[in-house]
């Protein structure tokens, strides 16, 4: 490896870990309701977190702010990687990276999400039949059991399995699973209250 792909390596593992440190649902909580969203509920700051506490209205932005930024550090690693060792792979190397920064931001003492999001829209520039997988498993679980944790798991999973059998090479895919099950022990408590039936349900409408 000559120093320029050490470089590559190294700067886009920080630019990842420094752009997914951003979180949306921690700056709006703070300057719409003047709370940390941390605080309150469940105190992850995350989509589903923040609807249950303040409703629908800013949770979508969060949604969609949090998907923003897997894909804006996804596109810029598979530029940088695309003609070294290739899209799929810069993609998938920064998605780790990535996940870290949400889950353990600098910018917010280490106390950050869960990361699925992040992980989510990292699986689209992977392959996006691989992302289109997961969206409709995540949409048609969610309709059945309505509930989003075991929702966004399984949508991560079938995703990553999808990105397998359509070709994604196996660094890739053992990047990419390392992301996903990262994840899953993030929800280490819902599969709890899972095991237990207790896990409450997601309504798309109220809070």
């Amino acid at each position: 490896m000559n120093i320029t792909a050490f470089m590559a390596f190294i700067l886009t593992a920080a630019a990842a870990y420094l752009i997914s440190g951003i979180n949306p649902a921690i700056i709006l909580s703070k300057a719409i309701y003047h709370t940390d969203i941390r605080t309150k509920g469940s105190g992850n700051p995350g989509f589903t977190n923040f609807k249950r506490v303040f409703g629908g209205k800013n949770a979508w932005l969060v949604f969609f702010s949090d998907i923003l930024k897997g894909a804006v550090v996804s596109a810029a690693a598979g530029f940088v990687f695309r003609g070294t060792y290739g899209w799929q792979f810069g993609v998938a190397y920064a998605g780790i990276f990535a996940i870290l920064g949400h889950a353990y931001p600098a910018f917010y003492g280490f106390r950050g999400g869960k990361g699925f999001l992040v992980c989510f829209s990292e699986l689209w520039f992977i392959d996006w039949r691989a992302g289109a997988v997961a969206a409709i498993t995540l949409v048609l679980l969610l309709l059945i059991v309505k509930i989003m944790s075991l929702s966004t798991m399984s949508a991560l999973f079938a995703g990553g399995a999808a990105a397998a059998i359509l070709g994604a090479g196996f660094a890739v895919c053992i990047m990419y699973f390392a992301g996903a099950v990262f994840v899953a022990v993030r929800h280490r408590e819902n599969i709890k209250r899972l095991i237990k039936g207790t896990e409450p349900v997601f309504v798309f409408g109220k809070k």
